[in-house]
């Protein structure tokens, strides 16, 4: 697949059809994984930290979840074939595994919302094996990994517990969870358990989605500042021709 790299985030540059046809291939095969969905905060962040750029390039599948990511391709004229916003991909990728009768664990939340998620996705995909829930709070990430296991071994896992918390986890224990794809979805779940709405329409097609998030969360102004010094880089790397 092409690899689009934004500030050495290397991106699929893919439709989230093809994403989701990659991913059922990778299930199919039994070959272990993991999917990231990098927003500008994260790339920005990785920018400084060698690490997280490493785990995050070590994925499966890197899809670009995210206006600023794909205005981003645009400035270093590396265009992306579109956003692939992560909740999509997933809802998408699940409607897959039903037809095929796979197997899910959601982990990740506050407690109680994983399980409220599994409720309305058995109603929505009746023929979908959802394995077991936990939460994303825990004493430590060996008992979280020994509760995931417990029920056996799941297609997919989502991963909840927000980045780069997540991608950190799913990098550690790929090979220690009893499971074959693992999904870093952030807040994934509270929208699935209908804890939190998700942005109309209108935001999204518009690429407003986190300007209605911070409508209703103003608190996620502070993390917000990072786009405007992420473009800020990127159009340096631009003028620069260096992107490290």
């Amino acid at each position: 697949m092409n690899k689009v790299s934004i500030l050495g985030v290397k991106f699929d540059a893919i439709t989230k059809q093809e994403a989701v046809q990659r991913a059922m291939d990778v299930i199919r095969q039994g070959k272990k994984g993991y999917v990231v969905t990098p927003n500008s905060e994260i790339v920005y962040m990785a920018r400084s930290n060698p690490q997280l750029k490493k785990l995050l390039n070590a994925a499966t599948l890197v899809l670009p979840d995210g206006i600023g990511i794909v205005h981003a391709a645009k400035i270093l004229n590396k265009p992306l074939t579109e956003k692939v916003a992560g909740i999509e991909f997933a809802a998408d990728l699940i409607a897959e595994m039903e037809k095929e009768g796979r197997s899910l664990f959601l982990f990740g939340a506050k407690p109680g919302v994983a399980q409220k998620a599994a409720e309305n996705l058995k109603k929505k995909h009746p023929n979908l094996i959802i394995n077991g829930c936990r939460d994303g709070y825990f004493k430590s990430e060996e008992e979280a990994v020994r509760d995931i296991n417990a029920v056996g071994h799941s297609d997919v896992i989502l991963v909840c517990l927000g980045a780069p918390k997540q991608e950190i986890f799913m990098h550690t224990y790929l090979d220690e969870l009893n499971g074959t794809l693992l999904c870093g979805l952030g807040g994934s779940l509270d929208v699935y358990a209908g804890v939190v709405e998700r942005a109309p329409d209108f935001y999204v097609d518009h690429g407003l989605e986190w300007f209605y998030r911070l409508k209703k969360e103003p608190w996620r102004a502070k993390r917000m500042a990072a786009l405007p010094k992420f473009l800020l880089t990127v159009i340096g790397a631009k003028i620069t021709g260096k992107e490290n």
